[in-house]
This record gives structure tokens, sequence and C-alpha cells, in this order.
């Protein structure tokens, strides 16, 4: 028998503390990052591969979901750590709402986005796959989405962390869970903040690819040592 969660607000509150050795910067992914996007779902072991696609991927699946992820139809979010290594992904899938159960398709719009989150060890307990939630949610109600849905292992109890302090309605059925958010319309608010989320997680992005570039290019000097 099933059982369900009721929600208790429409975002989460932001993700992270002073103390944080990670300053999590949520950037939108696009074609140039598809090869660390590659590295990062090669790089969890079995069991995050369970809890993030809900069975055991191996290598050659991985690679070949990697392959057909589609930048224009859906939106990918990731966050660098320091050495420009992608620590985590989030991806948000857009899909008819006749797609998905009656339960989490009560709504008038055309689509319901679907989000599914990893984090690498070393990026854990700093709050990347809440802020790659909240990030999700702001895209989903600017791009006129008012449906986020989350489906996972009832073992997950990361996404079922993030699922109850989003305030998502959570419906828990054999070893499994869904969870949708209904979220407010857009505002001049949310557009003006993931706008200006994106600009300066950019900027980040490109400094640390400059700073990587950089140091590339002076290993390869002789006598260089990276310290």
């Amino acid at each position: 028998m099933s059982t369900i969660e009721k929600p208790k607000q429409d975002l989460p509150a932001p993700a992270g503390d002073a103390t944080s050795k990670l300053t999590v910067r949520v950037k939108e992914l696009s074609e140039r990052d598809r090869r660390r996007i590659l590295r990062h779902f090669l790089a969890l072991d079995d069991e995050d591969r369970t809890l993030r696609f809900g069975m055991r991927l191996n290598d050659e699946l991985i690679v070949r979901y990697v392959s057909q992820l589609d930048f224009s139809r859906d939106t990918i979010f990731g966050v660098y750590d320091s050495k420009f290594k992608l620590v985590g992904v989030g991806h948000l899938a857009f899909a008819p709402r006749e797609t998905y159960p009656d339960s989490v398709s009560a709504t008038l719009k055309e689509r319901i986005a679907e989000f599914g989150v990893s984090v690498s060890v070393s990026g854990r307990g700093q709050g990347v796959g809440s802020k790659l939630f909240e990030r999700a949610a702001i895209h989903c109600r600017n791009a006129d989405v008012d449906t986020l849905y989350m489906h996972c292992l009832t073992s997950n109890r990361v996404m079922i962390h993030i699922a109850k302090k989003a305030g998502m309605e959570i419906h828990r059925d054999y070893g499994e869970a869904d969870a949708y958010l209904t979220l407010l319309p857009a505002s001049p608010g949310t557009v003006f903040k993931e706008a200006v989320q994106e600009q300066v997680a950019s900027l980040d992005y490109a400094l640390k690819a400059n700073t990587r570039a950089a140091v590339k290019w002076l290993s390869s000097l002789p006598g260089f040592k990276e310290g």
C-alpha cells in the first residue's frame, strides 16, 4: 500500500552554510560539457548509479545515456569544483503530462518536468543537490511549467530529503517513491534571479576553465611542478 506525504512549501530554502568548503555555483551545461558529464557518471560506483538511475548501469549504458542527452530539448545543470571537476549534475527533462501518473499530472500545462540528480563523493554534504534542485525549480517556473516531478527508490535518502525539504508531495509504493511539487507562476523576481545566477556561474566557469588551461600549459614546461 502506498503512503502520501503532504507538501509544506513551494520552494526549498537555500542550501549550504558558511562552513562549506565548496562555493556552489549552478550553471546550465551545454554540448561542450558532455565529456565531463560522462566522466562524472562513470566515476559513480554501483550503488550511486542504482540510486541515480533506478538500476545499475554498466559503463557501456552510461556512455550510451550521455551520448543521447539532448541539450536542445532538456536542461542540464552542473556544479564545478575549484579544480574544474564536475561534482554535481541535475537533469531536467520535459515531457507531455499524459506520460505521467494521474496523481502527478494534475495540471493544465502541456508539459511536466522530471528532475534527476547525482553528486560526486567529493561534493556531498555541501548543499550541491539542494542547490541544483532549487535552480531547476526556478527554471521550470520561468519556462511556464508548474509541476516538477521526481521518481526514485525509497532507499535514496538524499533525494527523499531534497523532496521533503522542498515540500513535495511524496507517494511511496513498493520500494519506489514519486514526488511532485506544484510551482507558482514566474515573476520578475524569478526571471531576474535565474539570470543573475547563470551570469555569476558563467563567470566562475570561465575563471576555472582558464585557470585549468593555464596550469596544463605550465605543467608542460620543463621543471614545473603543480602544487
